[in-house]
Protein backbone atom coordinates (compact mmCIF):
# COMPACT_ATOMS: atom_id res chain seq x y z
CA UNK A 1 0.00 0.00 0.00
CA UNK A 2 1.55 3.38 -0.82
CA UNK A 3 2.47 5.31 1.83
CA UNK A 4 0.36 8.37 1.54
CA UNK A 5 -2.63 6.02 1.40
CA UNK A 6 -1.43 4.48 4.50
CA UNK A 7 -0.83 8.03 6.42
CA UNK A 8 -4.86 9.17 5.53
CA UNK A 9 -6.28 5.65 6.64
CA UNK A 10 -4.30 5.94 10.09
CA UNK A 11 -5.24 9.64 10.97
CA UNK A 12 -9.40 8.71 9.91
CA UNK A 13 -9.91 7.87 13.36
CA UNK A 14 -7.36 7.22 15.71
CA UNK A 15 -9.61 7.58 18.88
CA UNK A 16 -12.00 4.83 17.73
CA UNK A 17 -8.85 2.47 16.56
CA UNK A 18 -7.63 3.11 20.14
CA UNK A 19 -10.54 2.17 21.56
CA UNK A 20 -10.56 -1.07 19.68
CA UNK A 21 -6.94 -2.23 20.90
CA UNK A 22 -7.92 -1.47 24.26
CA UNK A 23 -10.99 -3.76 24.02
CA UNK A 24 -9.09 -6.62 22.05
CA UNK A 25 -6.39 -6.26 25.16
CA UNK A 26 -9.35 -5.87 27.88
CA UNK A 27 -10.63 -9.45 26.60
CA UNK A 28 -7.55 -10.92 26.90
CA UNK A 29 -6.54 -9.76 30.62
CA UNK A 30 -10.26 -10.00 31.49
CA UNK A 31 -10.69 -13.83 30.50
CA UNK A 32 -7.43 -14.46 32.98
CA UNK A 33 -8.81 -12.94 36.41
CA UNK A 34 -12.49 -13.79 35.52
CA UNK A 35 -11.42 -17.70 34.78
CA UNK A 36 -9.44 -17.88 38.26
CA UNK A 37 -12.85 -17.09 40.39
CA UNK A 38 -14.86 -19.74 38.35
CA UNK A 39 -12.34 -22.10 38.76
CA UNK A 40 -14.00 -24.04 42.05
CA UNK A 41 -17.40 -24.35 40.16
CA UNK A 42 -15.66 -25.77 37.30
CA UNK A 43 -13.73 -28.53 39.03
CA UNK A 44 -17.39 -29.67 40.61
CA UNK A 45 -19.11 -29.42 37.05
CA UNK A 46 -16.69 -31.06 34.90
CA UNK A 47 -15.18 -33.74 37.49
CA UNK A 48 -11.87 -32.51 37.33
CA UNK A 49 -9.45 -34.34 39.99
CA UNK A 50 -7.99 -32.42 42.32
CA UNK A 51 -4.74 -31.14 40.50
CA UNK A 52 -6.21 -31.83 36.42
CA UNK A 53 -8.12 -28.65 37.24
CA UNK A 54 -5.17 -26.32 36.79
CA UNK A 55 -4.90 -27.24 33.29
CA UNK A 56 -7.67 -24.90 32.63
CA UNK A 57 -5.24 -22.20 34.13
CA UNK A 58 -2.31 -23.79 32.80
CA UNK A 59 -3.19 -25.21 28.97
CA UNK A 60 -3.86 -21.01 28.41
CA UNK A 61 -0.52 -20.14 30.00
CA UNK A 62 1.48 -22.72 28.04
CA UNK A 63 0.06 -21.41 24.62
CA UNK A 64 -0.01 -18.20 25.06
CA UNK A 65 3.75 -17.74 26.39
CA UNK A 66 4.78 -19.75 23.72
CA UNK A 67 3.03 -18.11 20.77
CA UNK A 68 3.80 -14.89 21.31
CA UNK A 69 6.51 -14.39 19.09
CA UNK A 70 5.46 -16.06 16.53
CA UNK A 71 2.36 -14.25 16.72
CA UNK A 72 4.12 -10.81 16.36
CA UNK A 73 5.99 -12.08 13.17
CA UNK A 74 3.06 -12.73 11.36
CA UNK A 75 1.42 -9.28 12.30
CA UNK A 76 4.43 -8.15 10.18
CA UNK A 77 3.99 -10.91 7.33
CA UNK A 78 0.25 -11.00 6.55
CA UNK A 79 0.02 -7.12 8.17
CA UNK A 80 -1.10 -6.66 11.66
CA UNK A 81 -4.84 -5.93 11.42
CA UNK A 82 -5.45 -8.98 9.35
CA UNK A 83 -3.89 -10.67 12.52
CA UNK A 84 -5.52 -8.68 15.32
CA UNK A 85 -9.04 -9.69 13.72
CA UNK A 86 -8.17 -13.40 13.20
CA UNK A 87 -6.98 -13.56 16.40
CA UNK A 88 -10.46 -12.02 17.94
CA UNK A 89 -12.10 -14.59 15.74
CA UNK A 90 -10.45 -17.27 16.95
CA UNK A 91 -10.54 -16.39 20.56
CA UNK A 92 -13.92 -15.52 20.18
CA UNK A 93 -14.86 -19.23 18.37
CA UNK A 94 -12.76 -20.92 21.38
CA UNK A 95 -14.55 -19.25 24.30
CA UNK A 96 -17.66 -20.40 22.71
CA UNK A 97 -16.57 -23.93 22.90
CA UNK A 98 -15.36 -23.51 26.57
CA UNK A 99 -19.01 -22.02 27.49
CA UNK A 100 -20.31 -25.37 26.17
CA UNK A 101 -17.90 -27.69 27.15
CA UNK A 102 -18.79 -30.83 29.06
CA UNK A 103 -15.74 -32.93 29.69
CA UNK A 104 -12.82 -31.85 31.33
CA UNK A 105 -10.66 -32.58 28.23
CA UNK A 106 -12.52 -30.43 25.93
CA UNK A 107 -11.95 -27.57 27.94
CA UNK A 108 -9.04 -27.57 28.05
CA UNK A 109 -8.20 -28.18 24.25
CA UNK A 110 -10.76 -25.17 24.17
CA UNK A 111 -8.83 -22.88 26.29
CA UNK A 112 -5.13 -23.54 24.27
CA UNK A 113 -6.89 -22.77 21.56
CA UNK A 114 -8.31 -19.34 23.57
CA UNK A 115 -4.82 -18.72 24.25
CA UNK A 116 -3.69 -18.94 20.07
CA UNK A 117 -6.36 -16.43 19.90
CA UNK A 118 -4.87 -14.24 22.25
CA UNK A 119 -1.57 -14.29 21.63
CA UNK A 120 -2.32 -12.93 17.89
CA UNK A 121 -4.24 -10.05 19.22
CA UNK A 122 -1.92 -9.51 22.11
CA UNK A 123 1.58 -9.37 20.29
CA UNK A 124 0.20 -7.14 17.84
CA UNK A 125 -1.44 -4.51 19.38
CA UNK A 126 1.22 -2.38 20.76
CA UNK A 127 2.92 -2.70 17.19
CA UNK A 128 -0.43 -1.20 15.68
CA UNK A 129 -0.26 1.29 19.02
CA UNK A 130 2.97 3.21 18.45
CA UNK A 131 2.65 3.40 14.53
CA UNK A 132 -0.74 4.96 14.44
CA UNK A 133 0.17 6.99 17.41
CA UNK A 134 3.68 8.66 16.03
CA UNK A 135 4.61 11.60 17.94
CA UNK A 136 5.51 11.07 21.88
CA UNK A 137 2.80 12.99 23.18
CA UNK A 138 0.08 11.01 21.54
CA UNK A 139 2.06 8.00 22.37
CA UNK A 140 2.21 8.03 25.91
CA UNK A 141 -1.53 8.95 26.04
CA UNK A 142 -2.23 5.76 24.05
CA UNK A 143 0.14 3.86 26.09
CA UNK A 144 -1.26 5.25 29.10
CA UNK A 145 -4.48 4.18 28.45
CA UNK A 146 -3.70 0.96 27.16
CA UNK A 147 -2.27 0.10 30.73
CA UNK A 148 -5.37 1.80 32.74
CA UNK A 149 -7.16 -1.11 30.29
CA UNK A 150 -4.66 -4.20 31.38
CA UNK A 151 -5.34 -2.68 35.29
CA UNK A 152 -8.91 -2.23 34.81
CA UNK A 153 -9.27 -5.89 33.49
CA UNK A 154 -7.70 -7.11 36.17
CA UNK A 155 -9.49 -5.42 38.94
CA UNK A 156 -12.88 -5.97 37.28
CA UNK A 157 -12.41 -9.86 36.07
CA UNK A 158 -12.95 -11.00 39.32
CA UNK A 159 -15.74 -9.11 40.22
CA UNK A 160 -17.74 -9.83 37.28
CA UNK A 161 -16.32 -13.60 37.54
CA UNK A 162 -17.88 -14.15 41.16
CA UNK A 163 -21.00 -12.57 39.64
CA UNK A 164 -21.30 -14.24 36.77
CA UNK A 165 -20.81 -17.95 38.17
CA UNK A 166 -23.30 -17.35 41.52
CA UNK A 167 -25.88 -16.04 39.14
CA UNK A 168 -25.61 -17.59 35.84
CA UNK A 169 -23.19 -20.28 36.30
CA UNK A 170 -19.39 -20.45 34.89
CA UNK A 171 -20.79 -21.43 31.55
CA UNK A 172 -21.05 -17.19 31.25
CA UNK A 173 -17.44 -15.91 32.16
CA UNK A 174 -16.44 -17.90 29.12
CA UNK A 175 -19.33 -16.77 26.89
CA UNK A 176 -19.99 -12.79 27.96
CA UNK A 177 -16.56 -12.51 25.28
CA UNK A 178 -19.02 -13.42 22.93
CA UNK A 179 -20.89 -10.14 21.91
CA UNK A 180 -17.83 -8.13 22.97
CA UNK A 181 -15.61 -10.24 20.44
CA UNK A 182 -17.93 -9.80 17.67
CA UNK A 183 -18.40 -5.84 17.97
CA UNK A 184 -15.06 -5.48 18.48
CA UNK A 185 -13.87 -7.27 15.12
CA UNK A 186 -16.72 -5.31 13.21
CA UNK A 187 -15.18 -2.06 14.78
CA UNK A 188 -11.54 -3.40 13.97
CA UNK A 189 -12.54 -3.88 10.14
CA UNK A 190 -13.75 -0.23 10.56
CA UNK A 191 -11.14 2.02 13.01
CA UNK A 192 -7.79 0.05 12.28
CA UNK A 193 -5.66 0.54 8.76
CA UNK A 194 -5.47 -2.02 6.23
CA UNK A 195 -1.70 -3.12 6.34
CA UNK A 196 0.19 -5.05 3.75
CA UNK A 197 2.74 -6.91 4.70
CA UNK A 198 5.98 -8.58 3.53
CA UNK A 199 4.36 -12.03 2.41
CA UNK A 200 5.05 -15.77 3.87
CA UNK A 201 6.98 -16.36 0.92
CA UNK A 202 9.37 -13.51 1.57
CA UNK A 203 9.68 -13.81 4.91
CA UNK A 204 8.70 -17.31 6.36
CA UNK A 205 11.04 -19.03 8.58
CA UNK A 206 9.36 -22.57 9.37
CA UNK A 207 12.16 -23.84 11.45
CA UNK A 208 12.74 -21.15 13.61
CA UNK A 209 9.12 -21.13 13.92
CA UNK A 210 8.84 -24.42 15.77
CA UNK A 211 12.06 -23.86 17.59
CA UNK A 212 10.73 -21.11 19.38
CA UNK A 213 7.42 -21.63 19.73
CA UNK A 214 8.20 -25.35 21.44
CA UNK A 215 11.57 -23.26 23.23
CA UNK A 216 9.11 -20.81 24.77
CA UNK A 217 6.44 -23.20 25.58
CA UNK A 218 8.54 -25.49 27.38
CA UNK A 219 10.08 -22.77 29.38
CA UNK A 220 6.57 -21.67 30.39
CA UNK A 221 5.65 -25.59 31.14
CA UNK A 222 8.61 -25.49 33.68
CA UNK A 223 7.36 -22.76 35.80
CA UNK A 224 4.07 -23.95 35.71
CA UNK A 225 5.95 -27.45 37.11
CA UNK A 226 7.77 -25.48 39.19
CA UNK A 227 5.18 -24.13 41.33
CA UNK A 228 3.78 -27.65 41.91
CA UNK A 229 7.12 -29.72 42.08
CA UNK A 230 9.87 -27.24 43.23
CA UNK A 231 12.75 -26.17 41.14
CA UNK A 232 15.08 -29.23 42.47
CA UNK A 233 12.79 -31.33 40.26
CA UNK A 234 14.74 -33.10 37.68
CA UNK A 235 11.49 -32.99 36.03
CA UNK A 236 12.00 -29.05 35.99
CA UNK A 237 15.29 -29.19 35.36
CA UNK A 238 15.45 -31.34 32.35
CA UNK A 239 12.56 -29.25 30.64
CA UNK A 240 14.69 -26.24 31.76
CA UNK A 241 17.24 -27.75 30.23
CA UNK A 242 15.48 -28.45 27.25
CA UNK A 243 13.53 -25.57 26.82
CA UNK A 244 17.70 -23.15 26.89
CA UNK A 245 18.81 -26.06 24.05
CA UNK A 246 15.72 -25.05 22.30
CA UNK A 247 15.73 -21.20 22.35
CA UNK A 248 19.72 -20.86 21.98
CA UNK A 249 19.30 -23.28 18.94
CA UNK A 250 16.64 -20.54 17.45
CA UNK A 251 18.99 -18.31 18.10
CA UNK A 252 21.59 -19.90 16.34
CA UNK A 253 19.10 -20.46 13.17
CA UNK A 254 17.92 -16.49 13.29
CA UNK A 255 22.03 -15.80 12.55
CA UNK A 256 21.82 -17.70 9.38
CA UNK A 257 18.36 -17.78 8.41
CA UNK A 258 17.47 -15.74 4.89
CA UNK A 259 14.38 -14.44 6.53
CA UNK A 260 14.67 -14.46 10.60
CA UNK A 261 11.85 -14.74 12.73
CA UNK A 262 13.68 -12.54 14.84
CA UNK A 263 16.13 -9.87 13.26
CA UNK A 264 19.25 -10.32 15.73
CA UNK A 265 20.10 -6.89 15.16
CA UNK A 266 16.53 -6.35 17.31
CA UNK A 267 19.23 -7.06 19.96
CA UNK A 268 21.80 -4.79 19.53
CA UNK A 269 19.44 -1.86 20.37
CA UNK A 270 20.47 -0.70 23.94
CA UNK A 271 16.53 0.72 24.68
CA UNK A 272 14.61 -2.36 23.26
CA UNK A 273 16.82 -5.30 25.07
CA UNK A 274 17.50 -2.93 28.10
CA UNK A 275 13.38 -2.35 27.90
CA UNK A 276 12.73 -5.99 28.18
CA UNK A 277 14.77 -6.90 30.59
CA UNK A 278 13.25 -3.97 33.00
CA UNK A 279 10.02 -5.00 32.41
CA UNK A 280 10.85 -8.53 33.14
CA UNK A 281 12.16 -8.02 36.25
CA UNK A 282 9.95 -5.51 37.13
CA UNK A 283 6.56 -7.39 36.57
CA UNK A 284 8.40 -10.35 38.22
CA UNK A 285 7.85 -8.07 41.31
CA UNK A 286 4.48 -7.21 40.37
CA UNK A 287 2.92 -10.14 39.82
CA UNK A 288 4.24 -11.90 42.44
CA UNK A 289 3.13 -9.13 45.05
CA UNK A 290 -0.62 -9.73 44.30
CA UNK A 291 -0.47 -13.44 45.43
CA UNK A 292 1.21 -12.91 48.27
CA UNK A 293 -0.78 -10.05 49.60
CA UNK A 294 -3.55 -11.59 48.67
CA UNK A 295 -2.40 -14.91 50.45
CA UNK A 296 -1.49 -13.02 53.62
CA UNK A 297 -5.31 -11.39 53.93
CA UNK A 298 -6.49 -14.79 53.46
CA UNK A 299 -4.37 -17.09 55.31
CA UNK A 300 -3.08 -14.33 58.12
CA UNK A 301 -5.62 -11.95 58.41
CA UNK A 302 -8.21 -14.30 57.63
CA UNK A 303 -10.47 -12.29 55.46
CA UNK A 304 -13.00 -13.49 52.89
CA UNK A 305 -12.17 -13.70 49.06
CA UNK A 306 -14.48 -10.57 48.61
CA UNK A 307 -12.77 -8.49 51.20
CA UNK A 308 -9.71 -9.93 49.90
CA UNK A 309 -10.80 -8.43 46.69
CA UNK A 310 -12.02 -5.13 47.86
CA UNK A 311 -8.58 -4.60 49.79
CA UNK A 312 -6.84 -4.98 46.53
CA UNK A 313 -8.85 -2.75 44.56
CA UNK A 314 -6.94 0.51 45.44
CA UNK A 315 -3.97 -0.90 44.18
CA UNK A 316 -5.96 -1.25 40.83
CA UNK A 317 -7.38 1.69 41.06
CA UNK A 318 -3.87 3.40 41.68
CA UNK A 319 -2.06 1.96 38.84
CA UNK A 320 -4.99 2.56 36.44
CA UNK A 321 -4.82 6.59 37.27
CA UNK A 322 -1.38 6.63 37.24
CA UNK A 323 -1.19 5.23 33.88
CA UNK A 324 -4.55 7.36 32.62
CA UNK A 325 -4.07 10.20 33.85
CA UNK A 326 -0.47 11.05 35.10
CA UNK A 327 2.21 9.19 32.92
CA UNK A 328 1.38 10.89 29.65
CA UNK A 329 2.09 14.41 30.84
CA UNK A 330 5.02 13.49 32.96
CA UNK A 331 6.59 11.65 29.80
CA UNK A 332 5.87 15.22 27.79
CA UNK A 333 7.63 16.93 30.37
CA UNK A 334 10.62 14.68 31.82
CA UNK A 335 10.58 11.97 29.45
CA UNK A 336 10.38 8.27 29.36
CA UNK A 337 13.08 7.02 31.11
CA UNK A 338 12.92 9.99 34.15
CA UNK A 339 9.37 8.62 34.60
CA UNK A 340 9.88 5.18 34.80
CA UNK A 341 13.03 5.57 37.36
CA UNK A 342 10.33 7.42 38.91
CA UNK A 343 7.70 4.48 39.42
CA UNK A 344 10.43 1.85 39.94
CA UNK A 345 11.18 3.71 42.64
CA UNK A 346 7.56 4.25 44.15
CA UNK A 347 7.18 -0.16 43.36
CA UNK A 348 10.36 -0.15 45.68
CA UNK A 349 8.76 1.57 48.54
CA UNK A 350 5.99 -0.37 48.46
CA UNK A 351 8.28 -3.25 48.60
CA UNK A 352 10.27 -1.79 51.52
CA UNK A 353 7.11 -1.18 53.50
CA UNK A 354 6.22 -5.22 53.02
CA UNK A 355 9.29 -6.11 54.64
CA UNK A 356 8.27 -5.00 57.73
CA UNK A 357 4.63 -6.45 57.55
CA UNK A 358 3.41 -7.40 61.02
CA UNK A 359 1.48 -10.69 61.91
CA UNK A 360 -1.32 -8.92 62.90
CA UNK A 361 -0.98 -5.89 60.86
CA UNK A 362 -3.78 -3.15 60.23
CA UNK A 363 -5.12 -2.99 56.90
CA UNK A 364 -4.96 1.17 56.77
CA UNK A 365 -2.14 1.78 58.67
CA UNK A 366 0.07 -1.21 56.91
CA UNK A 367 -1.45 -2.11 53.67
CA UNK A 368 -3.12 0.79 52.19
CA UNK A 369 -0.45 2.89 52.11
CA UNK A 370 1.14 -0.17 49.62
CA UNK A 371 -1.20 -0.03 47.54
CA UNK A 372 -1.01 3.24 46.81
CA UNK A 373 2.23 3.21 45.90
CA UNK A 374 1.88 0.23 43.72
CA UNK A 375 0.43 3.01 41.50
CA UNK A 376 4.07 3.40 40.24
CA UNK A 377 3.30 0.53 37.76
CA UNK A 378 1.30 2.98 36.11
CA UNK A 379 4.14 5.49 35.10
CA UNK A 380 6.32 2.23 34.87
CA UNK A 381 4.85 0.02 32.21
CA UNK A 382 3.80 3.12 30.16
CA UNK A 383 7.50 4.52 29.97
CA UNK A 384 8.57 1.00 29.39
CA UNK A 385 7.21 0.23 26.55
CA UNK A 386 7.30 3.56 25.19
CA UNK A 387 11.56 3.20 25.49
CA UNK A 388 11.14 -0.58 24.05
CA UNK A 389 8.84 0.42 21.24
CA UNK A 390 11.11 3.38 19.66
CA UNK A 391 14.32 1.12 20.08
CA UNK A 392 12.62 -1.06 17.05
CA UNK A 393 12.13 -0.18 13.56
CA UNK A 394 8.47 0.31 11.58
CA UNK A 395 8.96 -2.79 9.86
CA UNK A 396 10.07 -4.89 12.82
CA UNK A 397 7.22 -3.16 15.09
CA UNK A 398 5.09 -7.01 15.24
CA UNK A 399 8.22 -9.01 16.19
CA UNK A 400 9.35 -6.13 18.74
CA UNK A 401 5.55 -6.35 20.06
CA UNK A 402 5.60 -10.00 20.64
CA UNK A 403 8.44 -9.83 22.15
CA UNK A 404 7.74 -7.31 24.58
CA UNK A 405 4.27 -9.47 25.54
CA UNK A 406 6.82 -12.67 25.71
CA UNK A 407 8.56 -11.28 28.44
CA UNK A 408 5.63 -9.80 30.20
CA UNK A 409 4.02 -13.14 30.37
CA UNK A 410 7.47 -14.86 31.43
CA UNK A 411 8.06 -11.96 33.94
CA UNK A 412 4.92 -12.64 35.50
CA UNK A 413 4.78 -16.23 35.18
CA UNK A 414 8.49 -16.77 36.96
CA UNK A 415 7.86 -13.91 39.29
CA UNK A 416 4.76 -16.25 40.62
CA UNK A 417 6.78 -19.27 40.85
CA UNK A 418 9.89 -17.97 41.99
CA UNK A 419 8.96 -15.92 45.13
CA UNK A 420 6.36 -18.68 45.95
CA UNK A 421 8.45 -21.29 45.87
CA UNK A 422 10.97 -18.57 48.34
CA UNK A 423 7.74 -17.80 50.54
CA UNK A 424 6.97 -21.59 51.02
CA UNK A 425 10.51 -23.06 51.85
CA UNK A 426 10.72 -19.71 54.59
CA UNK A 427 7.84 -20.85 55.93
CA UNK A 428 8.51 -24.47 56.10
CA UNK A 429 12.00 -23.75 58.00
CA UNK A 430 10.23 -21.07 60.46
CA UNK A 431 7.40 -23.72 61.22
CA UNK A 432 8.30 -25.19 64.39
CA UNK A 433 6.84 -25.62 68.24
CA UNK A 434 5.93 -22.36 69.36
CA UNK A 435 5.91 -20.65 66.12
CA UNK A 436 2.18 -19.72 64.84
CA UNK A 437 1.30 -20.91 61.61
CA UNK A 438 0.62 -16.92 60.93
CA UNK A 439 3.89 -15.81 62.08
CA UNK A 440 5.73 -18.77 60.05
CA UNK A 441 3.87 -17.45 57.06
CA UNK A 442 4.53 -13.91 57.35
CA UNK A 443 8.06 -14.93 57.72
CA UNK A 444 7.81 -16.56 54.89
CA UNK A 445 6.11 -13.30 52.90
CA UNK A 446 9.28 -10.90 53.98
CA UNK A 447 11.56 -13.26 52.43
CA UNK A 448 9.45 -13.02 49.21
CA UNK A 449 9.17 -9.07 49.62
CA UNK A 450 12.71 -8.56 50.29
CA UNK A 451 13.66 -10.77 46.62
CA UNK A 452 11.23 -8.72 45.30
CA UNK A 453 12.85 -5.70 46.56
CA UNK A 454 15.85 -6.93 44.99
CA UNK A 455 14.80 -7.41 41.47
CA UNK A 456 13.43 -3.93 41.41
CA UNK A 457 16.95 -2.66 42.64
CA UNK A 458 18.69 -4.29 39.76
CA UNK A 459 15.94 -2.95 37.07
CA UNK A 460 16.71 0.48 38.50
CA UNK A 461 20.46 -0.04 37.99
CA UNK A 462 19.97 -1.01 34.26
CA UNK A 463 17.32 2.12 33.52
CA UNK A 464 20.28 4.16 34.93
CA UNK A 465 21.91 2.96 32.01
CA UNK A 466 19.90 3.79 29.47
CA UNK A 467 20.60 6.51 26.88
CA UNK A 468 18.94 9.73 27.87
CA UNK A 469 18.01 10.89 24.40
CA UNK A 470 15.65 9.01 21.57
CA UNK A 471 18.24 7.62 19.08
CA UNK A 472 18.59 9.75 15.91
CA UNK A 473 16.49 7.24 13.34
CA UNK A 474 13.31 7.68 16.24
CA UNK A 475 13.58 11.59 16.64
CA UNK A 476 13.89 12.18 12.49
CA UNK A 477 10.77 10.34 12.19
CA UNK A 478 9.01 11.80 14.90
CA UNK A 479 9.69 15.32 13.40
CA UNK A 480 8.37 13.65 10.24
CA UNK A 481 5.21 12.68 11.91
CA UNK A 482 4.96 16.27 13.40
CA UNK A 483 5.07 17.61 9.71
CA UNK A 484 2.51 15.67 8.95
CA UNK A 485 0.13 17.88 7.71
CA UNK A 486 -2.86 15.68 9.70
CA UNK A 487 -1.09 14.12 12.48
CA UNK A 488 -3.22 11.42 14.47
CA UNK A 489 -4.04 12.08 17.80
CA UNK A 490 -5.94 10.74 21.05
CA UNK A 491 -9.73 11.92 21.34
Amino acid sequence: MPASRTARLQTRSPGLALAVLCAGTLMIILDGSIVTVALPAIQHDLGFSASGFTWTVNAYLIAFGGLLLLAGRLGDLLGRRRVFVAGLTVFTLASVLCGLAGSPALLVAARFLQAAGGALVSAVSLGMLVTLFRTPAERARALGAFAFTGSAGAAAGQVLGGVLTDTLGWHWVFLINVPIGVATVALALRALPPEAGTGLRGGSDALGAVLVTAGAMLAVYSIVQAQQLGWSSGRVLLLAAASVVLLSAFLGRQAVAAHPLLPLRLLRSRRLLGANLIQLLFLAAMFSFQVQIALYLQQVLHQSALATGLAMLPAALSIGAASLGLSARLIGRFGERTVLLAGLVLLLAARLLLIRLPVHGSYLADLLPVMLLTGGGGLAFPAVTGIGMAGAEPQDAGVASGLFNTTQQLGAALGVAALSTVAASRTAHLARPGVSTEAALTGGYHLAFEVGAGLLLLAIAVTATLPRHRPAGAASAERAAEADPAPASVH
